[in-house]
């Protein structure tokens, strides 16, 4: 989506700096809350396993728990940062939201991160619509955080491993 918006040619001309600055923020939110749930719900599967918590009364299928902690984790998250932003730059001139963000869209590891994020996350979306009936508004937003993290790990297996962390222009001497 990052690719979407405009990119000045310099950080005092950067136009709907607060947009693209609080886009970042939230996607970044949603994806490391959604990391953080599935930590969670991995850990109370395990636990209940080895019979360190006590199991539920009528238990959940383990994909069912770890989409649901992901989704969990990924609303406190947004939630979180819906409010820390705003706080952390309060009182800040303009220019400085135009530098934050001229410097995300002037990146190009982030634009291309961006790009793989978005794209597991309407993956993950048509997924849940087609076939996540019964998962509920947690398992629906947890497949939608999944899916941003699969993006992010296959951006990451894309960048880092197929291209060495090298961009194309970076090879000519």
């Amino acid at each position: 989506m990052s690719r979407f918006f405009p990119h000045a040619a310099y950080a005092e001309d950067q136009p709907l700096a607060k947009t693209i600055l609080t886009t970042h923020v939230l996607t970044r939110a949603f994806q490391a809350g959604s990391l953080v749930g599935t930590g969670v719900g991995v850990s109370l599967l395990t636990l209940r396993r080895f019979n360190v918590l006590s199991p539920r009364i009528s238990p959940l299928p383990a994909y069912l728990t770890i989409l649901r902690s992901s989704g969990t984790g990924a609303v406190i998250a947004l939630g979180i940062l819906s409010v820390g932003l705003p706080i952390r730059m309060s009182g800040r001139e303009a220019i400085e939201w135009q530098d934050r963000s001229w410097r995300l869209r002037g990146n190009k590891g982030q634009t291309e991160l961006d790009d793989w994020t978005y794209a597991g996350m309407a993956a993950a979306a048509a997924a849940v619509v087609s076939k996540g009936k019964g998962l509920g508004w947690r398992g629906a937003v947890g497949g939608i955080g999944a899916g941003s993290v699969v993006g992010l790990l296959s951006y990451m297996g894309w960048r880092y491993g197929v291209k060495g962390g090298k961009f194309e222009e970076d090879d000519t001497p």
